[in-house]
């Protein structure tokens, strides 16, 4: 049963344990990374071209994605209040010019891309049976970097114990996000197993399509970049506007990414105490999407 979460698990594992020292190693994986994240997802988009009835796949898309992230974001924003209320954190607010739309942009660049991979695979007239496999490959080797990236960001174990503050905003997100995925599940007469999957991603959207692609294939896939894709490009909004009433609010929202995309928008807004929590959150996050991801689509 779980011969395929080892499979693709085993990369991640080992690039953990290989400590970097040099700056200039780190930033060419750190370059490497994002060059195959993109390759993954015009991949992703070809994938989606070689789908019969394509039109119905992608109106099946929008909807999914829709009531998965409407119901794992509902479950997040009822819970993540309760704990400014019961643990409030003080906050700076800043007067930083913030590059929103720079950071928005990023963002709205990878959707471009599988737009690009679906528009070259629907007028190309290509035989894309190779895609599958090339995607896998790509796979096994972003991961092991992942998990590079992962063993060299800073954080160490001491430091994740001693800030309880972030680490139960992450397991308060985790806690949420899944009864949101079994709830998206059953209304859409899905596996459980993969809404659970779904509710994993944490806001991390790349690594969530492309897990969830190679496994249920690019239609789930696409749901999975588009509903962690969104709740990236809603945190990027949401933060300067509640994150000074609302810090645990405004940073467990933001998922994953709080370690290191929407970091400098946190800190900008809600000052330097907000950093360490943000960046223990965000770790927990993502570590976890891999691990839960790959165990649940292993069920």
């Amino acid at each position: 049963m779980f011969s395929g979460m080892l499979y693709i698990f085993l990369p991640l594992v080992i690039g953990y344990l290989i400590p970097i020292n040099k700056p200039s190693v780190l930033n060419f994986i750190n370059t490497q990374t994002s060059r195959l994240v993109l390759v993954i997802l015009a991949l992703m988009g070809l994938s989606l071209a070689g789908l019969d009835n394509i039109g119905q796949n992608l109106n099946q898309i929008v909807i999914y994605t829709l009531v998965f992230f409407s119901l794992i974001s509902g479950c997040n924003l009822l819970a993540l209040p309760l704990l400014d209320k019961l643990l409030p954190t003080e906050t700076a607010q800043q007067n930083q010019k913030l590059p929103f739309l720079t950071m928005m942009m990023e963002s709205v660049k990878l959707i471009f891309v599988v737009a690009g991979g679906l528009v070259v695979g629907l007028i190309a007239g290509i035989d894309l049976g190779w895609v599958d496999k090339a995607s896998e490959a790509i796979l096994l080797l972003l991961l092991f970097m992942i998990g590079i990236q992962l063993r060299n960001s800073g954080m160490t174990l001491k430091q994740i114990l001693l800030n309880k503050k972030g680490m139960l905003i992450a397991l308060t997100i985790v806690a949420t996000s899944l009864p949101g995925g079994l709830i998206a599940a059953w209304l859409l007469d899905l596996p459980y197993q993969h809404g659970l999957a779904m509710a994993s991603g944490f806001g991390w959207y790349s690594l969530a399509g492309i897990l969830i692609g190679d496994s249920l294939g690019p239609v789930m896939g696409g749901v999975a970049f588009l509903n962690e894709l969104m709740r990236e490009l809603i945190a990027l909004s949401l933060i300067p506007m509640i994150i000074a009433r609302y810090p645990s609010t405004a940073i467990g929202y933001a998922g994953a990414t709080a370690m290191d995309f929407t970091l400098p928008i946190i800190q900008s807004c809600g000052g330097i105490r907000c950093v360490p929590i943000a960046i223990v959150s965000g770790f927990i996050l993502s570590l976890l999407v891999p691990v839960l991801i790959l165990f649940f689509l292993s069920l």
